[in-house]
Order: structure tokens, then sequence, then C-alpha cells
């Protein structure tokens, strides 16, 4: 959680380490393109330990460090790494890869070494669709275990979730996947075409809306739900927000979609009506501004799904690469068509990646967003305005 306001232009929120490219998976949207060994050029040990004296500098609180992949288990001196950042005071999680490295065992040492958070992926409440997608049959099985270690071990677990064309229909069985096994945090990447991922796997303007109102009423059921290059996400849940308390989310509901409709009604098949208040996260984050992307060569990225490098961490410290590179300001500040003059802009800016993948322009609109800026009454941007 934020507290106070966190200054994104001076320091991120979360820093994404891809520690190595190896891993023992073959992911079918995998951004990495991760292998089974590790490459020529990954951050040496001491080249490392200069990284993480570097985001210690970013002062306190320190930013979230997020140990990723590839798998971060397949790097030798992995726990040295956790270790030293442990001395430096940083906070710091982990996202393993569900492979027979990551054991009972290993949780545990997670939580003993310091690690306070893990994240363990599941694309569908159905085993054959998420061993598909994985590439390895027994992934989901391993999954579900490897949650069970977490929370014994007193681990803070999250599930992330791809919604792609494969997964999207699955989306209320996974509400009920998450609630069965007492996970309270959902984090949802909504699909960006890029590393092995194909563009036959991205759905349209009109069903990312659809997902969107459909997770801001997943988020009802108890859930805390969070996005990655979804922050229409954010516009939706703030305006949902605000016809609810007026008490016309039907005038919304009914300009929406057959997608959504269709997944709330398998929702309320499968759980009932909802019977809290939504727990949609807002915080306007967006890449290059609260979120860097460090490669397992130390080139530093807006995100991980955006592959325009601003510097590289062996040259040049991660401070200053953040804080004054020219494709951070760029991305912070000159976004062009709808997402330039959007209301929403400061809360959302659109997918950076996204834009990227589909047009080969960083900063042109988020093709997955079809908002229309205007189209919502004054009164009711204004009022959504004062209640962040």
């Amino acid at each position: 959680m934020i507290k106070g306001k966190w200054p994104f232009d001076k320091k991120p929120l979360l820093i994404f380490w891809e520690t190595t490219k190896a891993c023992q998976l073959v992911c079918k949207h995998c951004r990495a393109n991760a292998i089974t060994h590790p490459l020529p050029g990954e951050l040496s040990t001491r080249e490392a330990f200069k990284l993480l004296d570097d985001i210690a500098n970013f002062g306190k609180p320190s930013p979230i460090l997020v140990f990723t992949g590839g798998d971060p288990l397949m790097r030798r001196d992995f726990w040295t790494l956790v270790n030293y950042a442990r001395g430096l005071g940083l906070r710091m999680a982990v996202a393993p890869s569900v492979t027979p490295l990551l054991t009972r065992r290993i949780m545990f040492k997670f939580k003993n070494e310091g690690i306070s958070a893990i994240s363990i992926s599941i694309d569908s409440f159905r085993r054959e669709v998420h061993d598909t997608i994985r590439g390895i049959p027994g992934t989901f099985d391993r999954s579900l275990k490897a949650l069970e270690w977490a929370k014994e071990a007193g681990l803070r677990v999250q599930v992330n979730t791809v919604v792609m064309r494969e997964t999207v229909s699955d989306l209320p069985g996974m509400v009920k996947l998450l609630l069965e096994k007492g996970i309270r945090v959902w984090e949802v990447f909504y699909y960006v075409p890029t590393g092995r991922g194909g563009k036959e796997s991205d759905l349209t303007p009109r069903e990312w809306e659809d997902v969107s109102h459909f997770l801001y009423e997943a988020s009802r059921y108890g859930i805390m739900i969070r996005t990655v290059e979804g922050p229409i996400f954010r516009r939706v849940a703030l305006t949902r927000r605000y016809y609810e308390k007026k008490q016309l989310l039907y005038k919304l509901d009914e300009e929406l979609g057959e997608l959504y409709h269709m997944l709330m009604s398998e929702l309320r098949s499968l759980l009932g009506e909802p019977l809290g208040e939504a727990r949609a996260h807002t915080v306007g984050t967006m890449d290059a501004r609260g979120i860097v992307f460090v490669s397992y060569d130390g080139n530093v990225y807006p995100s991980g799904f955006l592959p325009l490098s601003a510097g590289n961490v062996k040259e040049q410290s991660i401070v200053e690469i953040y804080r004054r590179s020219r494709l951070f300001s760029r991305l912070r500040d000159e976004l062009r068509g709808r997402c330039g003059r959007c209301e929403f802009r400061s809360i959302c800016g659109g997918s950076r990646a996204r834009a990227y993948a589909i047009t080969g322009d960083p900063y042109a609109e988020d093709p997955a967003c079809m908002y229309e800026p205007g189209s919502l009454p004054r009164e009711v941007i204004e009022n959504i305005a004062v209640s962040r």
C-alpha cells in the first residue's frame, strides 16, 4: 500500500529485475523468450551488487524490488543477492517460475531471508488450459501446491493471470478458484503481443472494456484486483465507483458488450451476488512512471513489455536513468492521440508497451482503449477527480 503521495518522478514504486533468462518453462506468451540456460552478458555478482547499492540510493522508503526472470531460482548467486539486498534494507518480493526448483523448503527460505511477498502465475482454473499455456504438463497442480506452501510460510501471496483469447472466458472460474484458495490479491495482466506472444491472442477494444468492467465487479467479492498493462481499468473503476454511488450503474451496464454480460452471468451463477465494496486498485503507476524494468544484461526499460532501453546499469546508476533519461521523461509527458488529450491521463496514460507493440510508436494512443475523451459529462469527470 502507498501511504501519502509517492514521488513517481523521483523514484519508482516497483523495480522488476530480470535476474536471468534461464527458465525450465516454455510459456506460450513469454515476454522474456526465456531459455534453459543463462545468456552471455548477464550481470555478474559484482555488477548486481552495484545495482542493489544504486537502488538503495533512491532513499527510504525504498522501491519494492521484485526478483523475476526467467526464473530467479536458476541464478547461481540468487541467495547471495537476496542477502546483500536485505543488508541494504531493501523491500523484496519474488516472482519465481513454478518448476521442481520451487519447493516447500524454498518458500520458507524466502521468508527467512527477508522476502516478504511472492507471485504465482495461474492463467486458468482449468488444468489443461494452464498447462498448455505454460508448456509443461503438471504445472497447474504444482502452482496450487506452491500457493499452499507460500501461505504456510507466511509470505504475502498474489496470483498473476494473463488475460488473452485463450483465457478470457475462464475469468469467473478464476475468481472462484482464488476465493477457494484464500487468495485476496489478483494481478491481472492485459495481454501484449510481444516476445513469444502473437497478435491472434489479443482481444478487441470492446472486449478489453468489457473485461475491465467485469474485473471491477469481481473485486466486490473480496479480492484486491490490480492490472498490468491495463491502465484503462483505473478509468473504468473510478467511473463505475461514481455511478455506483449515484445508483446509476445500470446505465453503464446497458452500454457494455456481450462479453461483459456473459462473464457476469457466469460469475453470479458460481458465487451469487457480491456482498462487499469494490477493491479495485487505482494507483496511477505506468510504464516509466512508478514502474521500471532491469533486464538480465543491465538494460533499463520502462517495463518488461516495452523493449526500448533508456540506459544500462553497468554504465549508469539506475537512479540517474530513471530520473533523467530522455525516454522516460518523454513517456511521462509526450503522449499522443486520445491518450494525450484524455481526462484520465494522469491515472491511466494508456499502455505504452501495447502502443509500441501494435503501432511501433510508444507515444501513441493505447489501441486497447475505446474511450473517447470528453464523452463523459463534465460533472462526472469533476466528481471523479474530487473523489480520488
